[in-house]
């Protein structure tokens, strides 16, 4: 890379940028690149090997081909390789989160968070790949016995984002290979630099330990449909995972379907926070600002909607306006930022719309409410009050760092109005009353909910939606699940 990149050279130097095929990096068969920018500045920090049909269908076949014998690996010694994966990650913290803030913005304190998210999943599917459990009973007749075994489902296609670029990848990639499933994996074209360090780190360890390097292929492209085609019409995949908006995941199942693939789906979301009267008010805007403004807003789980009892929305609204007037906003790497750019102009200019239509329809901005000038996909972080339930930041995933303020007069209608979307994947709620906390958990349509807290991932827990957001669920117990098929046994 040139001198005008924008990468420090220790890091240019290992980040990988072709394709990752059966253990070797090597260019796009046509010859292709694409560029990485910096959000920050649009400044180039990469190219990166483009990735067309031809590769999938070889990243496929290199996968396929490692299937057979990754299967067969011992779970203890797939759980020691990831156990080693996880200890470079955190040996490798500094340099993971300076390329995340590169290539996606946000600030250098969250990218160092990011990076302990992420080897959380490698840990804890370490430990999960020696806990995969059969049966053997009785059967109620009392005539036979029943087994049931536990098998890899086969090769799986990891599609990830780029809002969590090494979060998003560990969270799919470490139950897989601790089930025993050989992996492709399609980054997002946001964000692919990530992802090849992760992906070399596991090469190298599967390579020292004499394992199939093919197990975890990575194909990076600017041309999502063209690639993914092929692989979801060739019957060598068994498996499809994805992160993204419902819009592409539709698609996506719909190619899935014709080879009646195993499909998980983390789609999106439109977040209620709940604020009831009996609230401990500064709390709950503490709270909103976790919920709303990690990776300025850009998280499938970040609140979208804030719905405030009457009672307390002026108390709750200054609170906001003034947490959010504190917040700084500048390039990520700046240890003194703690509200990065968003990840590309479009989305800048996505968000500005919607606000000025919030506007236009009667909304108020009591702080931010535009751009800063000077480069960068920067969006000031807003508060909005006063705003149309119909309104587009109400309605719509935002995905950036607007706060719409509704309110509300009783509970029932707090909660109708948190379940008024075709969306379900995470609700806040802050009350002080235990009943009306398990209330609110019993009722809101959500695949999660966060009571008196602004943040509820957790490698350890069951992360996914109900409705449109999504089907399925990863991390906790239950992610390794989808990467596993049962096989009843009669005797």
């Amino acid at each position: 890379m040139s001198a005008a990149h924008a990468l420090p050279r220790h890091l240019a130097d290992a980040v990988p940028t072709g394709l990752l095929v059966d253990g070797e990096w090597r260019p796009a068969a046509g010859g292709a690149t694409f560029a990485v920018e910096d959000p920050a500045t649009g400044q180039v920090l990469a190219e990166v090997a483009d990735a067309g049909p031809a590769d999938g269908l070889d990243a496929l076949a290199a996968a396929h081909a490692a299937q057979p014998a990754w299967r067969t690996v011992a779970p203890r010694e797939r759980a020691e390789l990831l156990r080693a994966v996880f200890e470079t990650l955190v040996a490798r913290t500094e340099d993971l989160a300076a390329l995340i803030t590169a290539e996606g913005g946000k600030p250098i304190a969250e990218s160092r968070a990011e990076v302990a998210y992420a080897a959380e999943f490698v840990r804890w599917y370490s430990e999960q790949a020696v806990r995969i459990n059969g049966l053997t009973r009785t059967a109620p007749s009392g005539t036979n016995r029943q087994i049931v075994l536990r098998r890899p489902v086969g090769p799986a296609f990891l599609i990830t984002p780029w809002n969590f670029p090494i979060a998003m990848i560990t969270r799919k990639v470490a139950p897989a290979l601790a089930a025993g499933c050989a992996v492709v994996v399609k980054p997002s074209e946001l964000t692919p630099l990530t992802t090849g360090v992760f992906a070399e780190i596991v090469r190298a360890e599967l390579e020292r330990r004499e394992l199939p390097t093919g197990v975890v292929n990575v194909v990076p492209t600017s041309a999502a449909g063209a690639l993914t085609e092929p692989l979801l019409a060739d019957p060598r995949l068994r498996k499809l995972s994805f992160t993204g908006s419902t819009e592409v995941g539709r698609v996506l199942l719909r190619g899935a379907a014709q080879n009646v693939l195993r499909t998980s789906m983390e789609l999106g979301g439109n977040a209620p926070f709940l604020v009831f009267d009996d609230a401990d008010v500064p709390a709950a805007v503490e709270g909103a600002v976790a919920a709303k403004m990690r990776n300025s807003g850009q998280t499938c789980v970040a609140a979208n909607r804030f719905l405030v009892h009457e009672r307390v929305a002026a108390e709750f609204t200054a609170g906001l306006t003034e947490a959010f007037g504190r917040l700084v906003v500048g390039p990520g790497a700046d240890p003194a930022t703690t509200v990065g750019p968003l990840i590309e102009e479009r989305a800048a200019a996505r968000v500005a719309e919607v606000v000025q239509q919030a506007v236009d329809g009667g909304a108020r901005v009591t702080v931010g409410g535009d751009r800063p000038s000077g480069p960068g996909s920067f969006y000031r972080p807003t508060v909005l009050t006063g705003v149309d339930p119909g309104a587009r930041a109400v309605r719509e995933e935002i995905f950036g760092p607007v706060a719409p303020v509704v309110t509300f007069g009783s509970e029932d209608e707090g909660l109708d109005l948190a379940n008024s979307t075709d969306f379900g994947l995470v609700a806040y709620a802050y009350t002080r009353d235990v009943d009306r906390a398990f209330r609110v958990a019993e009722r809101v349509d959500a695949g999660m909910v966060g009571l008196n807290r602004g943040m509820v991932s957790d490698a350890s827990a069951p992360f996914g939606g109900v409705k449109q957001s999504g089907i399925g669920r990863e991390g906790g117990e239950a992610g390794i699940e989808e990467y596993l098929e049962s096989v009843y046994v009669a005797l």
